[in-house]
């Protein structure tokens, strides 16, 4: 009766904090939705009135006339149309960003719908605990159950720090797509600032291309990551700074589109993302350590029951 109640305990430690969980990311998620759609109905109103600019200029009118003799009405539309593509390119985002969203929150509530009676069943397998404590002749019978508690309890937490790990190499990942892909438009521009010629500047930018891909999916998985880390950070006790990693990606997203062509702005979007890339390998050290000593704990839990099993 023992092993089975406590084989019972231990999956539902396992349950129960799963649950506990999932409800905090989806609390999470669903302020982060608001913040995001307040952000694209800005983004919108924005892209509206830049493409009413470009629109204006379009019109043929005595100042456009005037413009067009004295050589400006060129360099004014094509900045405009510049001013333009950035904002569609942050609003394309922002759309972007709320369908994953969107698609979590589903998910997490699918999740928490399977879980729904998780903390009913505990509470009949603490009475089944009592019942046997009290009908059990053994006095080591309430410490073995103790031991079931703890042994779920540092199984669901090592299951929860592999899951923040995991999410956190899927991160560094896609940063080390935008460096390498950030690395070669780097080299082409400086190629193209000697001369490189119309090849060159077409390579720079498929390789700038490639880079907001690999942001946008970087941005994306640590969104994944953050939600993993909430629980994680009050059962460590870590002091994991996660303030704003959620938005390094917008010093790409915000302008870097207007004005690419110039060499120092790749570097300084390398430099940022190296540094995310920093920031999340510390954070990972942090939490493999952790594990590693989650896993020491689990395996004194195990020593110490056997050795009650064993003397029964």
């Amino acid at each position: 009766m023992f092993s089975e109640i406590n084989a019972r305990l231990v999956k539902i430690q396992l349950q129960l904090r799963k649950k506990a969980k999932y409800q905090m990311q989806l609390d999470d998620f669903i302020k982060e939705l608001e913040t995001i759609q307040d952000t694209q109905s800005q983004l919108q109103l924005q892209f509206e009135s830049e493409k009413n600019d470009v629109a204006k200029l379009e019109r043929m009118g005595l100042t456009n006339l005037i413009a067009t003799l004295s050589g400006k009405k060129e360099e004014k539309r094509s900045k405009e149309k510049q001013e333009m593509l950035a904002v569609q390119l942050k609003l394309e985002e922002a759309e972007k960003t709320i369908n994953e969203i969107e698609g979590a929150i589903k998910s997490l509530h699918d999740h928490l719908a399977n879980l729904e009676n998780v903390e009913s069943e505990y509470q009949q397998l603490l009475h089944e605990k009592e019942l046997a404590i009290k009908s059990s002749h053994s006095h080591f019978a309430d410490k073995l159950f103790e031991l079931s508690e703890r042994e779920g309890q540092a199984q669901a937490y090592s299951v929860e720090l592999e899951e923040a790990i995991s999410a956190g190499e899927k991160v560094k990942n896609a940063l080390m797509d935008a460096i390498n892909s950030l690395e070669s438009a780097a080299s082409w521009g400086t190629f193209d600032m000697f001369g490189g010629g119309t090849l060159s500047g077409m390579v720079k930018h498929s390789h700038i291309d490639e880079a907001e891909e690999a942001l946008h999916r970087a941005q994306s998985r640590m969104r994944h990551f953050q939600k993993e880390l909430l629980d994680v950070q009050t059962q460590a006790e870590l002091t994991i700074d996660i303030s704003g990693m959620l938005r390094f990606a917008d010093f790409f997203f915000d302008g870097f589109i207007v004005d690419y062509m110039v060499q120092g702005k790749i570097n300084d979007s390398l430099d940022e993302t190296k540094d995310q890339h920093a920031k999340v390998s510390t954070i990972l050290q942090k939490l493999n350590s952790e594990l590693e000593e989650k896993k020491l704990e689990l395996e004194s839990i195990l020593k110490e029951k056997l050795e009650i099993v064993e003397g029964l």
